[in-house]
């Protein structure tokens, strides 16, 4: 688009100036609104954000889920990352991350080579910490449960 001041001028005999680039593409996300209640399986390959309520599985292996404030799931999750602002019943699986933040409530265990707890977050359950070589139970796993003092366990 051209502002009224610029011009597009390409009769001045050289070449005519490069279009801007387009800005990048967002990555797609789908939005689990407020309103929003489902009951089964959710399945998909892009991000989720979840607002609502949802009872059954979720698995999104290439990439990530994140459950807002007012997001409340009583299912199994699994994904690459996973964030928790709001509350979830069942267990979190992250490929590479696992992240409650200050709001977040999990009730279930962990499976993650990377687990972040921030200060304030509730969790019970316990926490396994995959080393990149995979399958080895690291140093770190055990059951846990109370409220975060904001530590951060990275293998």
């Amino acid at each position: 688009m051209w502002e009224k001041n610029e011009v597009n001028d390409s009769s001045k005999g050289g070449p005519s100036a490069p279009k801007p680039a387009p800005p990048a593409a967002a990555a797609r996300v789908t939005r689990i609104g407020g309103s929003v209640s489902i009951q089964g399986d959710l399945y998909g390959e892009e991000d989720l954000f979840i607002e609502g309520r949802i009872e059954g599985k979720i698995t999104v292996k290439k990439a990530s889920v994140t459950i807002g404030e007012k997001g409340r799931v009583h299912a199994d999750i699994e994904a690459t990352h996973i964030q928790v602002a709001g509350e979830v019943e069942g267990n979190l699986t992250g490929r590479e991350q696992v992240v409650l933040l200050d709001t977040g409530r999990v009730h279930g265990n962990i499976k993650a080579k990377s687990v972040t707890l921030h200060n304030g977050a509730q969790f019970k359950g316990s926490i396994d910490m995959e080393s990149a070589g995979g399958g080895k139970e690291s140093p770190a796993s055990g059951a846990v449960s109370g409220k975060s003092n904001g530590v951060t366990q990275r293998l």
